[in-house]
């Protein structure tokens, strides 16, 4: 007779005020499941990693005629950081966001980007309260599928921005300041804060009624783990060796995601008065920030916490100065480059450096054991821009990496030409089939996307 530990799959250690979701453990898989060898299906997840003000495409561009073909050896100058990652990822071109360009409009194809690039929707040209573009491809899938996950979704940022006003022509600051949109008028601002991320994730001083046990527990700085450390080794004394591993590693990275936070706001306390401190748990460094957040996406896919995420690098029309890309110069600023090779040679350096911290998912994701695979195998990941070309506000031809396999749906490791003005939407929809969810249209969508599964 089999007698095994058994975890149900949303297991949870639970303590004073903290609630630490567990990665897939061999114990969550039924013991006669298990004797027999029969994996439980690990889920599928999605996630959008967005760069905004364009790329430098003839430095990301990957040659090619329609069809899929094997990725080239050489990668050009911005795709080089991912190079090791090549057999998990793919080039897509040709993918088009009509609903970015003017349509008879004036000035601010930076807010339809942003507007546009997971509703393929045109949005209402506004900058008052009465804002409409369209429901974002992430929110159809939270909509569907959030019920079965602690979060139906995770909107994440590095870069703060604002939702009244306008930043671009006589659009609203919500179209290019977001890329998720839960209707047509509600707009899903991200978050900035890893500390805020953390505590929504796992539970934070909020959640305790008593007052008294709050100020306690600031004034020992306790870790999120601390609280809830008793129920771990009651746990881990219950599970196989793989598991007590797995458990392992998986405190640990918590447990280190927690130390850099606090390491972020110690130095916002210490700065000096004449500088401006940036919100706690917002780190200095933007390589910091960036891989926080990457961090944090992880664990909330290894936890099952969501399984649907976006990300924004930063904000369309965006100013921010990357100096540890080597670049002193505001970011939108220098991608009205007119050609000069100094400027062109600042972006090409920017929009390389995005990539460089992006690996950084991949590399983790990859890493981390998920059921019979990795998180990687069994998820999908769009990195790109809705724009092209900066310098010309052009919203065709689309930077596009896919990264994953979608639990084996999707073949890796080629470059995937598409005709000309193909929606992106088209792909959107190929990968809501991928998660299970079933839909019509989206936006402009006029049908699947062919290629992706190498058949």
């Amino acid at each position: 007779m089999i007698s095994s530990k058994h975890l149900p799959r949303r297991a949870m250690l639970k303590g004073l005020g903290a609630t630490v979701a567990l990665p897939f453990l061999d114990a969550m898989v039924p013991a006669f499941a298990r004797a027999a060898q029969v994996h439980a299906a690990a889920p599928t997840r999605m996630a959008f990693v967005y760069v905004p003000n364009g790329i430098i495409m003839d430095e990301w561009r990957v040659a090619g005629l329609d069809g899929a073909f094997p990725l080239p050896t050489e990668f050009p100058r911005v795709l080089e950081p991912a190079a090791p990652y090549r057999d998990q990822f793919s080039i897509l071109s040709g993918l088009t966001q009509d609903g970015g360009r003017a349509h008879g409009d004036g000035p601010g194809d930076h807010a339809r980007a942003g507007a546009s690039y997971l509703t393929g929707v045109h949005p209402k040209e506004t900058a008052g309260a009465d804002i409409q573009a369209g429901i974002s491809v992430d929110q159809v899938a939270a909509q569907q599928i959030g019920a079965q996950t602690r979060l139906a979704s995770l909107e994440l940022g590095c870069e703060e921005g604002l939702y009244g006003g306008n930043c671009d022509g006589r659009y609203s600051c919500a179209y290019s300041n977001t890329i998720s949109w839960r209707t047509p008028s509600a707009p899903m601002p991200q978050e900035t804060s890893p500390r805020a991320v953390f505590e929504r994730m796992f539970g934070g001083d909020d959640l305790d009624p008593d007052p008294g046990r709050r100020a306690r527990r600031a004034a020992y700085d306790q870790s999120v783990l601390d609280l809830v450390l008793e129920e771990a080794r009651t746990l881990q004394g219950t599970l196989g060796a793989t598991d007590r591993r797995k458990l392992d590693e998986y405190l640990f990275s918590v447990r280190d995601i927690e130390k850099r936070i606090a390491e972020a706001e110690r130095a916002a306390n210490v700065a000096p008065p004449e500088l401006a401190r940036p919100r706690p748990g917002v780190p200095e460094s933007f390589i910091a920030h960036a891989r926080l957040m990457f961090d944090l996406m992880t664990v909330a896919f290894q936890t099952d916490t969501t399984r649907v995420i976006t990300f924004m690098i930063g904000l369309e029309l965006g100013n921010k100065v990357y100096r540890e890309a080597g670049v002193s110069e505001a970011h939108h600023g220098l991608t009205h480059h007119r050609g000069d090779a100094e400027k062109i040679e600042k972006i090409t350096q920017i929009n390389r450096f995005h990539v460089e911290q992006f690996t950084h998912l991949l590399k983790r994701l990859s890493a981390t054991t998920d059921g019979d695979g990795t998180l990687l195998d069994h998820s999908m990941v769009v990195y790109g821009a809705g724009i092209s070309d900066g310098n010309r506000h052009h919203h065709h031809d689309l930077p596009t990496l896919l990264a994953g396999r979608a639990s084996g749906r999707i073949t890796p490791g080629r470059h995937l030409s598409y005709a000309p003005e193909t929606p992106m939407n088209n792909l959107f929809m190929t990968m809501l089939d991928h998660l299970g969810v079933q839909i019509d249209a989206l936006g402009d969508s006029t049908g699947r996307i062919g290629y992706l599964s190498g058949v």
